[in-house]
């Protein structure tokens, strides 16, 4: 089992490259934008705040949010230099947040790498992932982690994409084991999304590395019926899903739970104390909370729950005693 310390940590997931939700170009949130979407002055603010409340970490989602050196064609306008970065990376250091990266490379999520997105499978794109994975992972410095994503590749998740591009059976194995290995490679733990056992649970479960870092996601407030006899076998419904935190647990696997102010603002506390009462606490790194907000203006008070979300969260581990059942209903 992997030593981990008595205390989880505490991470916050911030955007600096935003175009993982649509390759059509436009305003809307979710459309592709060619220029930076992240506020400075917003990106401070959150992150200092972070900090005030006790967060230990901040897991980054890349993106073409940077100026790469091995493949500068990705870099949208006003993207980050190699120095802002690493400039932007002390200082969150000294905040007492220790930075993860996270590069997706579902295909439902990498509108990112551009044309590459549509050369998926390929020698040449194999070669790339390897490429930005070192890379980032050498400015980062070597993290203890490095996030892979590889979240929702489904039909339904690319429905309104010019292309959708869906790996399937082996070959989607086949891809996640040649991440997986340039994370190694680099020197990080490789973490994803958990999603592929909702649909996949007897493969996800054999095939799987144990090594791979788990975070399941859950967003919705309704924890009760996990009856451990009554389990669905495929979970199918969205109201099923926290059971893979769960199933993760039993097949041995080290997880970060993941929560959201998306549908609700307590959704992270009452994971956490979910999984407080389920869940084996040495194989639960830590806690990940997710707003799904561009670092704009616009989104300021959605981060500021998010935060506010993570606070509470932490106070939920320790507690003992139950949250009212109506709350944030």
């Amino acid at each position: 089992m992997t030593t981990v310390d008595p205390a989880p940590f505490w991470a916050n997931l911030l955007h600096l490259g935003t175009n993982m939700w649509g390759d059509v170009p436009g305003t809307a949130p979710n459309s592709y934008c060619d220029t930076l979407r992240c506020d400075d002055d917003m990106w401070l603010r959150v992150t200092a705040r972070m900090a005030e409340v006790g967060c230990t970490m901040v897991v980054i989602d890349v993106a073409d949010g940077i100026e790469y050196a091995s493949h500068p064609d990705l870099a949208v306008k006003q993207a980050w230099s190699q120095p802002r970065l690493a400039e932007e990376l002390d200082r969150l250091r000294e905040l007492g947040l220790e930075p993860i990266p996270k590069l997706n490379f579902s295909a439902t999520h990498d509108a990112w790498l551009g044309d590459w997105s549509r050369r998926i499978a390929t020698e040449p794109y194999y070669a790339l992932c390897r490429d930005l994975i070192a890379e980032v992972a050498s400015l980062f410095d070597q993290p203890r982690f490095f996030h892979l994503g590889m979240d929702e590749e489904d039909a339904q998740s690319q429905a309104g994409a010019q292309l959708a591009v869906t790996r399937q059976h082996d070959l989607w194995w086949h891809d996640l084991s040649v991440l997986t290995d340039a994370a190694t490679q680099a020197g990080a733990r490789p973490w994803v999304w958990s999603d592929y056992a909702w649909s996949h649970p007897d493969e996800f479960y054999r095939r799987m590395p144990r090594d791979v870092l788990q975070s399941n996601w859950f967003y919705r407030n309704a924890f009760s019926g996990a009856d451990e006899t009554r389990r669905p076998a495929r979970l199918t419904r969205p109201m099923d899903r926290y059971v893979s935190y769960l199933d993760l647990d039993d097949h041995g696997y080290d997880q970060v739970p993941t929560g959201s102010n998306w549908l609700y603002r307590d959704n992270l506390a009452r994971t956490c104390e979910f999984i407080r009462e389920r869940v084996t606490s040495e194989r639960v790194l830590g806690f990940l909370q997710t707003s799904w907000r561009a670092l704009l203006p616009e989104y300021e008070y959605q981060h500021g729950e998010a935060i506010d979300g993570i606070a509470d969260a932490m106070a939920r581990w320790g507690a003992t005693d139950s949250l009212d059942p109506d709350q944030g209903e």
